[in-house]
Formats: C-alpha cells, sequence, structure tokens
C-alpha cells in the first residue's frame, strides 16, 4: 500500500492489485487548447493564472498531423505553463486566423491548479469565480474549466496537478490506457480512474459519464513524450489491437527548430493523443525567452491587419 498526496488530500492506493501495465518510460507534456481570441487568453492564461509563455511559433499552413485542426490555413502555438516543459504540465494554445469561435463538447472536463496566488489575481481583476464546494473555478475565455486549489503554489513540483477527461466506461478508458499504452494505474473505482506514467507528474484523470461523449469542434489533445524506439512499439500495439491511429508516424518540422516524430491515436472514448519522441521534443521544447514578446509582437499585427480590413469595408460601403 502506498500513500500519495493529490490535490491537497492523501489518496490510498495499491498499485500492485491493479496489475499495472508500466513498461514504458513516459512523460505528460500538455493539453492543446484551440482558442478563438488570443488577446483575452493571453491575458486570462498570464494575468490571471500566472503561467509564463515558454515558446511561440507561426505557421503558414495547416498541421500534417492536424496540431490545429481540420484547418488549412495561417495558425500559431503558444506554450504556456509554471515552468520548463522538461518538468512541467503545459498548455498549448492554438489559434487559427480563419477560426474566432468553436463549440465545445462534453469532453474536456477540467484542469486542477494548486495556486491561492490565481484566485487573488482573479479577483483583483474582477475575473468571474464560481464555487464547486471548497474548490474556486475559473473559466477561459473559450470557457475552459480550471479548478484552483485554495493553497500556495508549490515550489518543489508544477502547480498542476491533473487533466480531466470524459469516460463513458471506466474499464474500458483502463484496458486502453493501461494495457495499450502502458501509463500507470495510480487509483480507480468504478465512477473515476488516475493514470501516470510517475507519480511526479500531473495526472489525467477520467470521470464516468452518462451518455455519449460530443468532442464538437473544440476538442482537444493531450500528449506524451515517449523514447524514440517505443514510438513504435505504440503504433504497433494500437494496430494489433485495432484501435484507432489518426496519423501514422511522421515527422513534423517546425522553422528554425529541431523536427519531431509523432504518432496521433485516438482512445475508445476519441479523446485524441499525441506521442512524440523525447529526445528530439527536448530540444524543440527548450524556452525560448523571446517568446512572450513573440506572442505580443504577432498579436499587435494581427489587429493591425483587422483594423485595416476594417477600413476597407467602410470605404466600400
Amino acid at each position: 500500500m502506498s500513500l500519495l498526496k493529490v490535490f491537497g488530500r492523501t489518496l490510498i492506493t495499491n498499485l500492485s492489485y491493479f496489475s499495472s501495465r508500466t513498461t514504458m518510460k513516459g512523460r505528460a507534456l500538455h493539453f492543446v487548447f484551440k482558442i478563438g481570441d488570443r488577446q483575452k487568453n493571453a491575458l486570462f492564461f498570464r494575468d490571471i493564472l500566472g503561467m509564463k509563455v515558454l515558446r511561440h511559433e507561426e505557421f503558414k499552413e495547416g498541421c500534417a498531423a492536424a496540431c490545429n485542426g481540420p484547418y488549412n490555413n495561417r495558425w500559431s502555438k503558444t506554450m504556456i505553463g509554471y515552468g520548463p516543459e522538461d518538468n512541467h504540465f503545459v498548455v498549448e494554445l492554438t489559434w487559427n486566423t480563419e477560426v474566432s469561435h468553436y463549440e465545445r463538447g462534453n469532453d474536456f472536463l477540467g484542469i486542477t491548479i494548486k495556486s491561492q496566488e490565481s484566485i487573488a489575481r482573479a479577483k483583483a481583476l474582477k475575473w468571474p469565480i464560481r464555487m464547486e464546494g471548497d474548490t474556486h473555478v475559473l473559466e477561459s475565455p473559450d470557457g475552459y474549466s480550471f479548478y484552483i486549489i485554495d493553497e500556495p503554489e508549490p515550489k518543489e513540483r508544477d502547480p498542476v496537478l491533473k487533466l480531466s477527461l470524459a469516460s463513458t466506461s471506466i474499464e474500458r478508458t483502463i484496458s486502453y490506457w493501461n494495457q495499450i499504452l502502458g501509463i500507470k494505474i495510480l487509483y480507480k473505482d468504478e465512477k473515476r480512474t488516475l493514470f501516470s506514467y510517475d507519480e511526479n507528474q500531473a495526472f489525467i484523470e477520467f470521470k464516468k459519464i452518462d451518455g455519449p461523449i460530443n468532442h464538437a469542434t473544440a476538442y482537444g489533445r493531450v500528449a506524451f513524450a515517449v523514447p524514440m524506439d517505443e514510438l513504435k512499439n505504440v503504433e504497433s500495439k494500437c494496430s494489433e489491437n485495432k484501435y484507432k491511429i489518426l496519423t501514422p508516424m511522421i515527422t513534423l518540422d517546425t522553422p528554425g527548430k529541431a523536427s519531431v516524430t509523432v504518432v496521433i491515436l485516438a482512445d475508445p472514448d476519441g479523446h485524441e493523443i499525441c506521442f512524440v519522441d523525447d529526445e528530439n521534443f527536448r530540444l524543440l521544447s527548450k524556452v525560448d525567452p523571446e517568446s512572450d514578446s513573440h506572442l505580443n509582437f504577432h498579436m499587435a499585427k494581427y489587429q493591425k491587419y483587422l483594423e485595416k480590413e476594417k477600413e476597407k469595408q467602410e470605404v466600400k460601403q
């Protein structure tokens, strides 16, 4: 029997009872959000949650692995979190130039963060706060929920504690995430389960919901890094067991940065999962000290473009 400190209370687990498959070494990286307004989201993630921009990248066309969704347009990726991607679970903000709104489904349930500082900033800036029991809940401009625990941000670990997603069957979810993806089970009961490759990383939680899961157009994607030689094993295991592979192994290029190899999967409930080779991702994900100013520059540039387009329309009228 082992004891884990999980989001402010002690969770008792018996890992051997679950016969967890833990043969693969991996780490949870980030969750992808599609956003409609970069400026409003920059305010929320930087000024309310207190996260730092770690890197910002601009692309001229859609991603070959649909990283920006099914859109072949200019888009940007902003990685933002409480520390370097090497040892923090961060957020990827994906913005498409031609999409201002995404319909949310019931697939994403929230991200839990230990940060009383975020609560104080939200109150100071008059950001709406709702209460669920003793937990403060903040919603991003696109309606994504962040559950804030009213305790100081930890200095020894990532303040981001867990990502919560919906499941129509806990047993089916466990079968896939543990037996196919090799992620250790930390806890389970009839209505929820917790996974992680390492107990010091952010946990992935699944909660059972009634009825089908609707991913709508705002669907996200969770990413993990594994050694290069494990990527093919993950893909092969999914193929052998007839699980969905959305994008077979492919190499993705980022201008001026390291190229990475990825495979994109979907679990039985349709949650998208990206596995990337750890070796090259560590090179790609190095913190760019200029990223915050890059984001500001491109937001201002796009705002000027919108103003010019508005002027053109007014002249025509």
